[in-house]
This record gives structure tokens, sequence and C-alpha cells, in this order.
């Protein structure tokens, strides 16, 4: 049984800076970020957990672990998505973060679905 048809997401994110959320006086600086996981298989999944490793431009790493994503741990039916906003914040104006879902399918198969790295940097910040 091929594995992969049963249990692929597809992982999608945008970001923005929240200027009137951040601080760079204060070395504060707030980044919304929207993620849309497309379950493409053929079985339906549910998130169960996420992991997040998130960097700073100083080379400051932070894990975050947890249950579900913004309290919620969604079912993902085949050709259906889950979208979410959620937030970090960094010590400086740009930094990354990549990370895991904790996926379990409805036969008890559990699997991560990888996010794949990404970009929070304050505008004209990179070039």
């Amino acid at each position: 049984m091929d594995e992969t048809s049963d249990y692929t997401l597809e992982i999608q994110i945008s970001t923005r800076y929240l200027d009137e959320e951040s601080a760079p006086e204060d070395d504060r600086y707030v980044f919304a970020y929207t993620i849309r996981i497309r379950n493409l298989g053929r079985l339906p999944a549910q998130l169960l957990s996420r992991h997040w490793v998130i960097t700073d431009a100083n080379g400051r790493i932070e894990e975050v672990r947890g249950d579900g994503v913004v309290g919620e741990q969604p079912r993902i039916e085949p050709g259906e998505q889950f979208t979410y906003t959620s937030g970090a914040i960094l010590a400086t104006a740009v930094g990354t973060m990549q990370g895991s879902y904790d996926m379990i399918g409805d036969d008890g198969t559990h699997f991560d679905a990888p996010i794949p790295p990404f970009t929070l940097s304050m505008p004209r910040t990179l070039h």
C-alpha cells in the first residue's frame, strides 16, 4: 500500500509584519503567519500537535510544542483544507520558522507533516 498517497498534505504559508504591535526600539518585532493545510491524500487526517523551531537573526533558537493549532485539532477530509492565522514575536527584524505537525489518520497511522522553512521579515529589511 502506498502510504504517501493515503496521507499527503500540502502546506502553504503567508506572513506579514505587524507594525502597530511591534516596537523596534525595544527589540520587539511581531509577525503574523497564515497557514493553509490541504489534504491531497485519500484518507482523512487529524492534526494532533505542532512543533516549531523559530530562529532569529542573532541565531537564538526557540522550540515550541503544543496540542493542535489555535486551540483546535482539525480533522481534514480528502480534498478539504484548514486555514489558520497565528503569530510570533522576535527580538530581530528577520527570522525563520519551520517545524512539523503530528498527524493521525482514521486508520490509526501516525505521521509527521513537515512545515517548510519560511522567513519572517520586517519590510525593507531583505533585498
